[in-house]
Parts: C-alpha cells; sequence; structure tokens
C-alpha cells in the first residue's frame, strides 16, 4: 500500500473541537516574530559568526536572508494549501505521503522536547547583571511561566508576546543608533570585508569563508516558519499566512541586521570586532545602565521566545492527537480544549511540564548542533515539499513567484549546509528518521484506517 494513501476522516461525532480563527496578520506576527527573538538572536547568535566572518558579517547574513526568503516562499505556498496546526508534519504527509509525515512528525516531536528547555536555560546568563542565578533552576522557572501563560487563550498570548516584544525592538533600535552614531569604519569596510583578530592583524574575507557561516546565517533568522502552526487559528489563511511568514523574515532581518551593520562599523576598535562582545560594546558607547537594559531585553526575548514555543509546539501535539498519532484515550486528553480559553491546555502541559524537568536536571545544551541539523532537514523537506505540491491535485492559493526556482536554490543551500555539519549529529538524525520509517512501515501503514489518519479538519 503506498505512503500516499489517505484514509478517510473519523466520524464527526469523534472530532474533537476546532481551533478558533481569531488571530489577524499583526497578531500572526508578533507571534512568530517573538519565535525568532530578533534580541537573543542579535547577541547569543551573531557574535559567534562576527568571529569567524570578520566586517563580512553581513554578506553572510544578507546571503542567509536570501536563501531564508526561498525557504519563506516555501513556507508560504505549503501553509496557504494546507492551513493546519501540525506544521511542517501536517504540510509534508499531505504532499509526500503519510509516511514521510510521520518521519517529519517524528524529527519535529525531538525539536519539541529539545529546543524550549535549551533556550530558557540562557536567562540566567543575562540576569547576571543584577542578580546570580542558578541556571537550571532559572531555565526550570522560565519553562513553568511560559507553559502557564501558553495555556491562555492565543489573543492573549499575542498580547503579552507583542509587549516582550516591543523590549526587544527597543533595545535593539539603541543598538543601531549607538553604533552609527559612533561609526569609524568606511562603508567600504561592508563592501571589501576583512577579519580582524585581537592581535591587530587581519585575514582575508573569502568565499569559503562565507559558505562555512552560511548555515549560522540561516539559522539567525529560524523560527518565520513557524507562522504555519498558526494557520489554523489566522482569519482567511488564504491571504493571512503568506503575509505572516514574510512580514516575519522581513521584520527579523531588519531588528537583526541592521544593528549588526551598526556594530560593524562602530566598534571601538579591531580587537573589540575580533573578540565579538556586543555588551561591552554598547557599553562602550553608552555606560553599563544601557548595557544592563540590553542583557535584561534578551533576558525578556528568552522568555518570550520560550512563551512561543510551547504555545506552537502545544498545536503540534493537539493535531498529532487528531490525527490518531497516539492510543484512544491519549488522542482524546491531547485534543482536548480548555473550555474558557480555547487552548489545548493538556498538549501545552505535556510540552512545558517536562520541559522544566529537562532544564533543571539534564545538560541539554550539548544538543544544540544536533537541533540545528533537525531544522535543516525539516527545511529540506518542506522545500521538496513546494517542488511537488503543484504536480497534485491540491486546492489553489498563494503562489510563490518563479517556482520552481526558488524551492530549488533552497534545497540546494540547505543540502550544502548539512554537508558541513558535524558527522555524529548527521547519524543520529538519520538514525531517528530510520526509526521513524521502520515503526511507520511496521505498525501504523498496516492500521491505515484508524492510525495516523491525515483528516482535514
Amino acid at each position: 500500500m503506498s505512503w500516499t494513501n489517505e484514509a478517510a476522516s473519523p466520524p464527526a461525532a469523534t472530532r474533537p473541537e476546532k481551533l478558533p480563527r481569531v488571530l489577524t496578520v499583526f497578531g500572526g506576527v508578533l507571534l512568530t516574530l517573538s519565535c525568532v527573538t530578533p534580541a537573543s538572536s542579535l547577541f547569543i547568535v551573531v557574535p559567534p559568526l562576527v568571529q569567524t566572518q570578520g566586517t563580512g558579517v553581513v554578506l553572510t547574513l544578507a546571503l542567509g536572508a536570501l536563501v531564508s526568503l526561498g525557504v519563506a516562499f516555501c513556507y508560504s505556498e505549503l501553509g496557504t494549501r494546507f492551513p493546519h496546526a501540525g506544521g511542517e508534519y501536517s504540510i509534508v504527509a499531505r504532499v509526500l505521503g503519510r509516511g514521510a509525515g510521520w518521519i517529519t512528525f517524528v524529527m519535529s516531536l525531538a525539536m519539541i522536547v529539545v529546543v524550549p528547555p535549551v533556550i530558557a536555560l540562557g536567562t540566567a546568563e543575562y540576569l547576571s547583571s543584577l542578580v546570580e542565578l542558578d541556571t537550571a533552576t532559572t531555565g526550570a522557572v522560565v519553562m513553568l511561566l511560559a507553559t502557564a501563560t501558553a495555556v491562555l487563550d492565543v489573543r492573549s498570548n499575542a498580547l503579552v508576546t507583542g509587549i516582550f516584544l516591543g523590549i526587544e525592538v527597543l533595545a535593539a533600535a539603541l543598538v543601531a543608533v549607538l553604533g552609527f552614531s559612533h561609526a569609524n569604519r568606511p562603508l567600504s569596510a561592508l563592501t571589501e570585508p576583512t577579519i580582524p583578530d585581537a592581535a591587530g592583524s587581519s585575514a582575508p574575507f573569502t568565499t569559503t569563508v562565507l559558505l562555512t557561516g552560511l548555515a549560522v546565517a540561516i539559522f539567525t533568522f529560524q523560527g518565520f516558519g513557524s507562522a504555519v502552526y498558526l494557520s489554523e487559528e489566522l482569519r482567511d489563511p488564504k491571504r493571512s499566512v503568506a503575509r505572516t511568514v514574510l512580514w516575519s523574515l522581513l521584520a527579523a532581518v531588519l531588528i537583526i541586521g541592521l544593528p549588526t551593520v551598526a556594530i560593524v562599523l562602530g566598534a571601538p576598535t579591531d580587537a573589540d570586532l575580533a573578540t565579538a562582545d556586543f555588551p561591552a560594546i554598547v557599553e562602550a558607547w553608552g555606560g553599563p545602565v544601557l548595557s544592563t537594559f540590553v542583557s535584561l531585553a534578551v533576558a525578556a526575548a528568552i522568555l518570550n521566545a520560550v512563551i512561543v514555543m510551547v504555545l506552537q509546539n502545544a498545536r503540534v501535539l493537539y493535531a498529532s492527537a487528531r490525527d490518531q498519532a497516539w492510543p484512544t484515550r491519549m488522542n482524546r486528553a491531547l485534543s482536548r480544549l480548555h473550555p474558557r480559553w480555547k487552548s489545548p491546555w493538556v498538549s501545552t502541559l505535556l510540552v512545558g511540564v517536562p520541559g522544566a524537568a529537562l532544564a533543571g536536571l539534564v545538560d541539554v545544551e550539548a544538543l544544540i548542533g544536533l537541533t540545528g541539523v533537525i531544522v535543516a532537514a525539516l527545511y529540506l523537506l518542506i522545500a521538496i515539499a513546494a517542488l511537488r505540491v503543484r504536480r497534485s491535485r491540491q486546492p489553489e492559493a498563494w503562489r510563490m513567484p518563479l517556482w520552481p526556482l526558488p524551492a530549488l536554490v533552497t534545497a540546494a543551500a540547505i543540502a550544502l549546509a548539512l554537508v558541513n555539519q558535524d558527522v555524529a549529529d548527521l547519524l543520529l538524525t538519520a538514525a531517528l528518521a530510520a526509526l521513524a520509517g521502520a515503526y511507520y512501515a511496521v505498525h501504523l501503514r498496516r492500521r491505515h484506517d484508524t492510525h495516523w489518519v491525515i483528516n482535514d479538519n
């Protein structure tokens, strides 16, 4: 039996409640951009990139933004055609078949378990300017706070995350203004880049150097595609999904990119640029009070990101239960909506509470490399689905310009990024996919009428 064989939807009487369509594009952008966490990307992800790319970091980020635009086109077209809460797995299952969808779901499940506590663990470092906190305990508390917030209705979460996002944007804007006002390098430093070191010398910026930084540059803007997790709650999804994805990416590129340009042009010395200590650079421009404010803004950005990740990951679990991925009683529990807030509250608790335990007990930071490979693999599957979708009889919706070029370029860029990753992480990801495929072939495929039923709700 083909993996693309779809079973009929379950009887109407057994269907769970639908998520209400209450989100506007603006609310969707607030939630999606909060998942990108521009402030934490600027102060956590970009500095190591500056150390390896020097003043060429702007070109590297620009290339990463172009690749991300191709990914955004893929997410926009697919998310518009299939506005379901399952996100990547729901899309892949409908285009490439239920077996491929199951593999995608298992890889997404690994992200659901690991990424939120990994992000939460960074909170204590950015609060250290005010108070010393235990890293594990702080991470666990952040997970619990995020879970309590994510249980609320989606519009309340959009309001909360919007407030935090405003703090992030203000911090990034201050960095940009101070950097441009203290610029001591010409604009040619961006077009004729070099890689300075702490000793005062510099190395040339080559194409090879740029390509080694491409994967990190792509990861810097990662999160804009999470808008598809909210597509079932967006009003008029045929118009709003693509707008939410593309506006979120554009905002992320501006909020991260402009302060990076400002830091490259305005870092006091080449040694400062070589060490890429962004808080120290900001303190040199504006003093310790401003530096403390920026650190607190990054801590707020981390909490904001964890709230949105828990909220969105809960939607994936909710959708998987609706698609009969688990035993019957578990499906009923995970697909249950809160009577007042209409949120999948059991799924939210199942994402957040174990994440708090994981942050408090396990050093999950060692798994960051693996999550990067899984993200790249998910992007590759989305690009392949975007190449395939127009060949099948699927509902018409938003169409990416210049198809299939953006999807082809995206697939090639992601493949290039993957071949430069750590071999152990690649093998672990391949093993995870193989185990998922074997489980589908041995168990789920034989029960296609009752298990893993990808239905349109």
